[in-house]
């Protein structure tokens, strides 16, 4: 059945609406002529919603690294944190359809991480922190999927925001559909490679939290369960882990491949592990053996699709 697009927030100045302090944009082209192609952006600019109008006088962090305040650069007394971060957790309540958000680098509103922070004096401090619209936002939504357009331009990160994405949503259509102790197992079955390939160890807990399905509550299990996954997949997998993921595919494929076939495949995974071939080599010999071999089991992984392909995202990992 056709899906709906799924819905991402992203800073408004990354689609090239001229709202920034200046009255310019920052449009990121990967997300305006790539990524809006399988996503529907919901844009937010919260300095222009809390009313400081456009063109503007540039805020700043100030103060302590871990509690700054937003400060105007020009008239210092005017102080914006409180209606920045009211802002991030309506909007952390609002925005309740979307899988996942594109924030503007850097900024001491919408900044992910690193933002510079200044000294009363005016010298940068000793430390960096989140913008304050972000940093409530996400404190909100700690499960939510954030990345920084400027980290998309990484191949593995971007590829790795996205697989988080694709996540989030099926999550929340099964919660849609009524979620389960079977559909909970079954869902955790099509996500166990992909785990294996983030996060191994937090696979078996994962596992063990989902055995309990049965005997506890569904509503206790769940949301644990989900924050669980969550901060497994936000850990970048390697080419160590890809390759053991692969090896163990090849596994269920082992009595049924002949001796050259093994071979090639195993040749492939090599290259792949010392870094001579993308991921996308590999995974597309290993579903021509699927196609020719199928496995019921293999075939509803995530692993092997955990994004539309014509993202092209593992062509560059």
């Amino acid at each position: 059945m056709h899906q709906p697009r799924i819905k991402i927030a992203i800073s408004a100045c990354l689609l090239g609406h001229p709202v920034r302090y200046n009255g310019g944009h920052k449009e990121s082209r990967l997300c305006t002529q790539t990524l809006a192609r399988h996503f529907e952006f919901v844009p937010v600019c919260p300095e222009a919603a809390i009313g400081l109008g456009t063109p503007r006088e540039p805020i700043r962090l100030v103060g302590d690294p871990n509690a700054p305040r937003a400060r105007g650069t020009v008239q210092r007394e005017r102080d914006v944190t409180a209606p920045l971060a009211d802002y991030g957790r309506r909007m952390a309540a609002e925005l309740d359809e979307v899988c996942g958000y594109i924030l503007m680098q850097k900024s001491p509103s919408c900044g992910m991480e690193r933002v510079k922070v200044y000294r009363e004096d005016g010298m940068p401090a000793d430390g960096n922190a989140a913008g304050i619209f972000a940093g409530a936002f996400m404190a909100a939504r700690p499960d939510l999927p954030v990345e920084e357009d400027g980290r998309l331009n990484d191949p593995v990160l971007r590829e790795n925001f996205l697989t988080r994405v694709f996540a989030y949503a099926r999550w929340q259509r099964l919660l849609q559909q009524g979620l389960t102790p079977r559909s909970l197992i079954d869902f955790h079955a099509a996500y166990k490679y992909q785990l294996l390939a983030h996060h191994p160890r937090q696979y078996k807990a994962l596992g063990q939290l989902v055995a309990d399905a049965g005997r506890l509550p569904l509503e206790e299990i769940a949301p644990r369960y989900f924050s669980l996954l969550m901060a497994a997949l936000k850990q970048t997998a390697t080419r160590g882990t890809h390759g053991n993921v692969l090896q163990h595919m090849c596994g269920y494929l082992k009595h049924r491949l002949d001796d050259d076939d093994r071979r090639e495949m195993q040749k492939v995974i090599d290259q792949y592990q010392q870094g001579t071939v993308p991921l996308v080599v590999p995974l597309t010999l290993l579903k021509h053996h699927l196609r020719r071999h199928p496995d019921p089991y293999l075939a509803r992984q995530a692993y092997l699709q955990p994004h539309p392909e014509d993202l092209s995202l593992r062509n560059a990992i």
